[in-house]
């Protein structure tokens, strides 16, 4: 790509040829397990010497919002962007070798969970464009519910896509503007696009930051020394020593350049605002903060209501770790239940190359989770799960517990029944696919071999942590706030967007 300097990405092992080569080929440790998954994470540093370095460690914070891929752009003064991205984590793509080749003071990054697009290299973000005004990187974190509808125009106006990915819509979008100035250019864009979207976007030295106006994920500002960070959660903050400063509003745009915040605009309204309750169920880092809360106290507060509205006679209440744990601390301390460590999760599961045969079903679970066999030995123990949504690990735990003596096992979820997919930017099951939708609580029940089953209700999670706040709760409700473009069209399907 002119004018881009372009670091050539890691290689990517072709896939397998025959059903036995696939039956002994890698086996990423994320998908082990059937919950949802994160979607991505996004930084842009201004206004720092160092900035991919920071960069860099911030996504190494960021890295349980993606673990599919990884890449970092940097501008120095000469305006040019130096990029190097490929696939596997932080770690596997960047060494210190690669990273001094980033210099600059502005740097836009991105790990990345697919939920539109494949994983193949030419999805890696950020996005980079040679743009009549500057290079151009792009990192976004989302969905966007128009994205057929839009790639659709595009293609017949002569838009050519080098990607599959709805995030490149933005690039066709702000090159074919006729404004005049880049922020015009960029606000007009914006315009078009409908869903879950928070955006990086940077032009030459520029940054843009812009939530959606419903603010469905995350996106922070930050202040470090001379200089401004703005990231998908203040965790990202923390590791490089960044101040919070505030969450970006929904449908704000902001400019960072040379160090310096400016706020440009707020997008026209689009009702009330949706931040995903998932999010603080599931997908933040407990130490983070978002949408005004701290996550950890959010979960607690779901424990506290779980254990209200499915009371238990119990010995010991453990977590499913490490996602659970949290609401698990808040079930004990409201029910005066002991928490005890009765599952352990291996840190360490790198990727395996051989898989044992189909029939031992419970594998997965067994290279994530052990148990605790003096905690469980005869006890009537809950575990407290933070979601369920095929129910296969579960199952497989629940075994596992009683394997280790376990006399009763009782399984509490920190949030109600997932029934339906999610458009807004989380790699979800098709709702044919998710438990929740297609049984019974007590069938559920049946399924997963447990004594009793308690799922947190919507009222219960939402006054748990709402405060006036209202939240995107589609998933569980079916309550979609911002509009499905293309399955209102008959472009995608109602099962769920494209790529999950």
């Amino acid at each position: 790509m002119a004018g881009v300097e372009r670091i050539l990405p890691v290689p990517v092992p072709d896939p397998p040829s025959s059903a036995e080569d696939a039956r002994v080929m890698d086996v990423a440790p994320e998908r082990l397990d059937d919950h949802p998954h994160e979607e991505c994470g996004v930084v842009g540093v201004s206004g720092l010497d160092n900035a991919a370095e920071l960069t860099y460690l911030a996504l190494y914070a960021l890295q349980h919002r993606g673990q599919e891929a990884a890449g970092i752009v940097a501008v120095g003064q000469d305006g040019v962007a130096r990029v190097h991205k490929g696939v596997g984590l932080v770690s596997d793509v960047f060494d210190a070798t690669r990273l001094s080749r980033l210099t600059g003071s502005t740097a836009v990054g991105h790990v990345r969970y697919s939920t539109a697009g494949g994983s193949n290299t030419e999805n890696v973000q950020p996005i980079t464009a040679r743009y009549s005004r500057g290079d151009m990187a792009l990192a976004h974190n989302g969905n966007l519910t128009n994205q057929l509808d839009l790639r659709s125009k595009l293609v017949d106006e002569g838009a050519i896509f080098r990607t599959t990915s709805d995030s490149e819509i933005l690039v066709h979008l702000i090159a074919k503007s006729r404004h005049e100035t880049v922020q015009a250019q960029v606000d007009d864009a914006l315009t078009h696009l409908e869903g879950a979207y928070s955006i990086v976007l940077s032009v030459g030295d520029t940054i843009y930051a812009v939530r959606d106006p419903r603010g469905f994920r995350p996106l922070v500002l930050g202040r470090k020394g001379d200089g401004h960070v703005v990231t998908s959660e203040t965790c990202a903050l923390d590791i490089i020593g960044a101040e919070y400063v505030r969450d970006v509003d929904p449908g704000e745009v902001l400019e960072l350049r040379n160090g310096k915040v400016r706020r440009l605009r707020s997008l026209p309204p689009a009702g009330e605002p949706a931040p995903c309750i998932f999010e603080l169920v599931y997908f933040a880092r407990p130490d983070s903060h978002i949408f005004g809360q701290s996550v950890d106290r959010a979960r607690r507060a779901f424990g506290r209501r779980l254990a209200r509205e499915h009371p238990v006679d119990a010995d010991a209440v453990i977590a499913v770790p490490d996602s659970a744990n949290s609401a698990a601390l808040g079930f004990a301390e409201e029910s005066q239940t002991p928490f005890e460590l009765g599952l352990l999760r291996n840190h360490y599961v790198g990727r395996t190359f051989i898989q044992p045969e189909q029939k031992d079903r419970d594998f997965g679970a067994r290279m994530k989770y052990n148990p605790v066999r003096e905690v469980l030995a005869g006890k009537r123990v809950v575990v407290v799960d933070d979601s369920l949504v095929r129910g296969t690990t579960s199952r497989s735990l629940v075994r596992m517990l009683r394997q280790a003596g376990a006399r009763e096992v009782h399984f509490r979820i920190a949030s109600p029944p997932v029934r339906f997919p999610c458009f807004y930017g989380i790699d979800m099951p098709t709702k044919g696919e998710l438990m929740g939708s297609r049984l019974p609580v007590p069938e559920i029940a049946k399924k997963l071999e447990v004594d009793s089953l308690g799922y947190l209700s919507l009222e219960g999670m939402v006054d748990a942590v709402a405060e006036g706040q209202p939240y995107c709760t589609a998933c569980f409700s079916g309550d979609y706030p911002a509009p499905l473009v293309d399955v209102e069209r008959g472009l995608g399907s109602a099962e769920g967007p494209p790529g999950c």
